[in-house]
């Protein structure tokens, strides 16, 4: 709901729980007033009625109040919007007129000497708390080309409180997502990506908190960014202690993008959520919204998934594919995928990337007789690829070194013994849709998994006037090339990976049907990577895999099939071990747990997710809720001095009414539940367990 006063200059937008005030005053500033429980648009107006500081010649009455701070004038504050020509920098505007087309509001403001439109974005739906925001900068003169130095999506105001603190997601290759909580100190904390993606150093995403909220009590304020390149989400705490949160496209001022007269650039959305309902009440909040807005086909189950990679590595045949498609099929999989090494001259990792037809020597009769046989066997058929990258070991290299990143006169850095092409070239866009339109038809394929492994490093672009668009045109290009081949392929799923957790974020979410969240499969290391993980987006997208024990690709640990699939069903289930090399025994126990799976599912990807108990050392375990089903799982890492571990308090659940354990056929009242808990009986190291309760 939007609603506006009578002057037409103060407007309310509010969503199921929260509303959104900002006030124009006769001098066109623009003033935030209100982000937190629902107001009537009345105290809007008391609100905006309120007499501004007092200036000196040291503070300025905007800061801190604005909502949107442009670079120039009287403003001390990180700038959201900074523009410049060879003769002026900044921007003084003026208000235009404003409008609201359904759920969007629409402010409009113009800078005369820049001939410049810049409109601010405000979407809120009426049954969520996440309020979209994003900007929209013109050149609509016939003067010099602007140069966009910085246009963040938004600039998200608190209220004053004492005590804030900052939550975030911070990592690395193969421990992405780790969940880190600090005080907020004054001046600015920068989290940001220099990499030409997402990264696995930070997700986009911060909390806050002031008065100690919990995970089930306290208001907290997040805000997640819908970009894959590069970004910068910048949180300041200024001197009289009111806190402003930007985030945009682009790590540093170096420029974005630059306007000749007609064109213009639209800002990647900078989401805000507001919860009264402490940590897990804004973790469902942010979950439920993108179930519902941003990821495609949300309703529908994710199937479990084989990946051959950790079986064969470069060494792939199509009779080895079809041997573990046999064994996959026995175990209730629903989804083969052929990883890396079945394209081009793909031996190992130095050759092959940009040649996306099947190896004749590994496929004679290309990738259909394999998929056929997959498609017999009651599963679906489907392949891993890396379109944004080259091997110099490559035809596509070979017929075209110019379309790699570079800088003329400099070494080209190669990382895994790849360069990363220019998807801000159309002619690059071009040939990648035609090579893997042509595969997609080929075949019966029905997923794909879009891998990026490795960070910009040469991020030229030789012959291009304004080459420092590349960094924002590269990630427009993949989004165009994503939005193309599924209009094309409407069946076709696709998966975002980037070495494991590098490239998530609600802007690829809007395009894929889920993410793979780390190279990291070791069952104990992801419960924390996780964890973190829950805190913003839904376990519907959260790609998890069982794979052979011992771990022999990150720390040589040994653990039980059942705690591995435990682990692995607190997402959307995935196998990657060798199953020529698993037992009788253990291909059974796994099929076991693939159908109790299947059971759980919809409960699991479609529920509200509570976090029980956090993976910080003994017990912990996470709930999933969905009309009158239950799914609780829990993990033992290590038990201590032959001590029981405690009871699981469950959430969210109906205190009044009694849940039966589909298991043993127990019968427990809601109230115990809640307050009690529930024994789970683990035991030892790495012990785990999987409740099902359904309300009677």
């Amino acid at each position: 709901m939007i609603e506006f006063g009578d002057n037409g200059r103060t407007w309310v937008l509010s969503g199921a729980g929260v509303s959104y005030a900002l006030h124009l005053t006769e001098h066109d500033e623009l003033l935030h007033l209100h982000w937190g429980p629902r107001i009537s648009l009345a105290d809007a107006e008391e609100l905006a009625a309120e007499p501004p500081p007092r200036a000196s010649g040291f503070e300025s009455p905007l800061d801190g109040r604005e909502e949107y701070p442009v670079e120039g004038g009287a403003r001390f504050v990180r700038p959201a919007l900074s523009v410049r020509t060879a003769q002026v920098r900044g921007t003084e505007w003026r208000f235009a007129d404003s409008s609201v087309d359904g759920d969007e509001l629409r402010l409009r403001f113009v800078d005369g000497v820049h001939g410049l439109g810049i409109t601010l974005h405000y979407r809120v739906r009426d049954d969520f708390d996440v309020i979209e925001r994003w900007v929209t900068v013109a050149h609509q003169g016939d003067g010099p080309a602007v140069e966009v130095l910085r246009a963040d999506g938004a600039t998200w105001t608190l209220p004053v409180r004492d005590g804030w603190r900052l939550s975030q997601l911070h990592g690395r290759w193969a421990a992405e997502s780790r969940l880190v909580r600090s005080d907020l100190t004054y001046g600015e904390k920068v989290l940001s990506s220099r990499r030409g993606h997402t990264g696995h150093q930070h997700l986009p995403w911060v909390a806050l908190d002031a008065e100690g909220a919990t995970e089930d009590h306290g208001q907290v304020y997040g805000c997640a960014l819908a970009w894959s390149g590069s970004w910068r989400i910048a949180v300041q705490q200024l001197p009289d202690g009111a806190v402003q949160i930007n985030g945009g496209a682009g790590y540093d001022d170096s420029g974005l993008v630059l306007l000749a007269a007609g064109e213009s650039y639209t800002s990647p959305v900078f989401a805000g959520l507001w919860s009264e309902h402490g940590f897990g009440g804004a973790s469902r909040a942010w979950h439920a919204w993108q179930l519902a807005h941003v990821i495609p086909d949300a309703g529908e189950v994710r199937p479990v998934l084989y990946n051959s990679w950790e079986a064969t590595t470069f060494d792939i045949s199509e009779d080895q594919q079809r041997a573990l498609a046999r064994r996959a099929a026995e175990m209730g999989v629903e989804l083969f995928v052929v990883d890396d090494a079945w394209f081009g001259k793909r031996v190992s990792d130095r050759a092959g990337l940009g040649d996306w037809t099947p190896n004749p020597d590994r496929f004679p009769g290309g990738l259909k007789p394999l998929a056929d046989e997959v498609h017999s066997l009651g599963m679906q058929f489907g392949i891993w690829v890396e379109p944004e990258m080259v091997n110099p070991d490559s035809d596509l290299y070979r017929a075209h070194p110019d379309w790699v990143q570079h800088h003329p006169g400099r070494r080209r850095t190669e990382f895994r013994n790849q360069l990363v092409l220019n998807l801000a070239r159309k002619d690059v866009r071009e040939c990648l849709w035609e090579q893997l339109d042509a595969l997609l038809s080929s075949a019966p394929i029905d997923y794909v998994k879009w891998d990026f492994n490795r960070c910009f490093t040469d991020a030229g672009w030789p012959g291009e006037p304004y080459p420092q668009k590349l960094w924002v045109e590269h990630v427009a290009g993949l989004y165009a090339l994503l939005d193309r081949l599924r209009a094309a392929h409407p069946g076709v799923a696709f998966e975002s990976c980037s070495g494991g957790g590098g490239r998530i974020d609600l802007g690829i979410l809007s395009r894929t049907d889920q993410v793979w969240t780390s190279d990291n499969t070791d069952p104990l290391d992801r419960l924390a990577i996780q964890d973190g993980f829950s805190q913003i987006h839904p376990a519907r997208v959260m790609a998890a895999w069982v794979t052979d024990s011992p771990n022999t690709q990150l720390n040589g640990r040994i653990s039980s099939l059942r705690f591995r699939f435990v682990s692995a069903m607190a997402g959307v289930l995935g196998v990657g071990g060798d199953l020529t090399e698993w037992s009788e025994e253990e291909r059974a126990e796994a099929r076991g747990w693939v159908e109790l799976y299947k059971k759980i599912r919809p409960v699991v990807q479609g529920g509200e997710l509570h976090r029980l108990r956090a993976p910080e050392g003994g017990l912990s375990a996470v709930q999933y809720v969905r009309g009158d089903d239950v799914v609780v799982l829990a993990w033992l890492q290590a038990q201590h001095y032959g001590e029981q571990p405690p009871a699981v308090r469950l959430k969210g659940i109906d205190p009044a009414a009694a849940y039966e354990c589909l298991e043993t056929g127990a019968v427990h009242r809601g109230s115990v539940l809640l307050h009690r808990g529930l024994r789970t009986g683990l035991r030892g190291d790495l012990d785990a367990a999987v409740f099902r309760l359904r309300r009677r």
